[in-house]
Formats: structure tokens, sequence, C-alpha cells
């Protein structure tokens, strides 16, 4: 199977020249140590930073520079700084190429579920809402299953829903899912090394293509 490293740079292998990326907390931020050699991408984050750099090495951090998962990052030359509503604005009129999300959940109908667990506590939604309405183009980056077995791939959420028929491609560890336009389902791009189709299915819930 995939590790989350491995996981990671395979997305980063979706990015393209110019875009502008948002990455989201957890699994996603990863992304920023895996881009391409000779692709430019313009990272931004959501409590108002356009273009981040790498996580800073060890005595180099500092406690001013945070993305929105309140990780220590780095600027660059071309870095600007503005207020979230600028961010949200940026995201919410449709100005943001990709943005790469974890998940509790995703139907194979493109539903995401990555906000709350009934009976837990949370700070707030995030922008994760925002981001699955306003991003042109939405990839997952998830565990196929959770600690218990199940499958997170699945025929429809359980969970809360933060947007409906939102996911074009979804990298788990064992596998790359993806549907080529929104309302088709799913197909298997690719397995993790080691990986099988029967097992791939017999530890996914979801209908997908192969």
């Amino acid at each position: 199977m995939w590790t989350r490293d491995s996981q990671a740079a395979r997305a980063a292998q979706e990015l393209q020249d110019g875009f502008y990326v948002n990455l989201g907390i957890g699994m996603p931020t990863l992304v920023a140590n895996f881009i391409p050699e000779g692709v430019d991408v313009t990272l931004q984050s959501e409590n108002g930073m356009l273009g981040m750099g790498p996580f800073p090495f060890a005595g180099e951090e500092d406690p001013d520079l945070i993305n929105a998962g309140k990780q220590t990052i780095t600027e660059l030359d071309r870095t600007s700084y503005f207020s979230s509503a600028d961010s949200f604005a940026m995201i919410r009129g449709g100005h943001v190429d990709l943005s790469i999300l974890g998940a509790m959940e995703v139907a194979d109908n493109g539903d995401i579920a990555n906000w709350m667990i009934p009976g837990k506590m949370v700070k707030g939604m995030g922008g994760a809402m925002d981001l699955v309405a306003g991003v042109k183009k939405i990839i997952v980056l998830m565990e196929h299953n959770a600690k218990d077995g199940s499958a997170k791939f699945k025929r429809a959420c359980t969970l809360p829903l933060t947007g409906r028929q939102v996911v074009d491609m979804v990298i788990s560890d064992l596998a790359v899912l993806a549907r080529p336009a929104k309302g088709a389902p799913f197909k298997l791009i690719e397995l993790a090394p080691g990986v099988d189709l029967e097992t791939l299915k017999a530890r996914t819930e979801g209908h997908f293509e192969v």
C-alpha cells in the first residue's frame, strides 16, 4: 500500500503549471513537499496567504507564518498576505484551480463528508464547504478504510455532508479513482504497489468501473 508520503507524492502529479492550489488540513499539506520540478504552482491558504513555501527545517520556524491547519510554513519572494475575507472571496469567486482535501467519507456519486462526526466536538466547519463549492477541481486524500475496517468510499455518505457530487478524484492508500466528468461514475485509474483488484473490491463499498 501507499504511505501518506506516497499518497501526497501521487497527488502532486496532478498539479499543473500555473495552478492556484489550496491544500486542506492533514495529509494534503504534505503535497507541498512533492511539487514536481519544473511545475510552478501557487499555494493558497484560506487564512489569508498566497504563495506558501514548503515546511521549514527544525529551528527555522517563524511562529507568525502558519497555514489554515496552524502548521508553521515558509514564505516565498512572491508571497502576499490579505484578510481571510479576501481569501474566501478568491475561493468563492472560482479563482482556485484545485483543492486537495482530506475526508472521512466519499460516496460513489461524488458526495463528500469531511467536517464533523455527530457527538464529537468540532471547532467549526472550516473552509471545506466553500472549497468544494467554489474550486474547479477537488481531489481527496484519505485512507481507504477506517480504523474499524469499514469502507470510506461508500455507496452513500452516512456522516453530515460537506458537498454534493463535487469530488473529482480519490487517492487512497490502495488506489486512485477518478471521474472523467461531473455525474460520471468513478473509474479505477491506478492500483498502489502490491494491491490487486480483488483486494480493492473487497475493501470498497462504493461502485467503481475498471
